[in-house]
């Protein structure tokens, strides 16, 4: 699927959802979902192809490969977070789309306090007397 074809395809989503709202409100936001999954699923080919890319030009940069790991994983977790809670307001679901970034928020601290503690160890031993 090009992003001219995806583009349709969203278009007309958009067009039937909005026709079904009013009447059939539980079938528009079958479709939504549906639709938000189909154009996901659409994008993960070309996100697999760059993560490949990335990792190859890290390993011939010397990176380690566990900070680019971790890098990655924070990426993927803000745009699922993004994703979740754009499906839930969606729905009209406020609370939960808020608890969802909060969540993908919390995640990805956790994930960055190994690469914090590099960072802070590092500048230490730049630090004469330091440590």
């Amino acid at each position: 699927m090009e992003i001219v074809q995806l583009v349709g395809f969203a278009l007309i989503a958009t067009f039937l959802i909005i026709l079904l709202k009013e009447q059939k409100p539980v079938i528009s936001l079958s479709l939504t979902l549906g639709a938000g999954a189909i154009i996901f699923l659409f994008i993960l080919t070309p996100v697999e192809s760059a993560l490949e890319l990335i990792r190859t030009l890290s390993g011939q940069a010397g990176i380690n490969n566990m900070y680019m790991e971790t890098l990655l994983k924070i990426i993927g977790i803000a745009y699922l977070a993004e994703f979740g809670a754009h499906i839930a307001r969606d729905a009209d679901q406020e609370a939960i789309a808020a608890k969802v970034e909060l969540a993908g928020k919390m995640i990805i601290i956790m994930l960055a306090i190994p690469i914090f503690q590099v960072l802070i160890e590092t500048v230490l031993s730049l630090i004469p007397g330091a440590a």
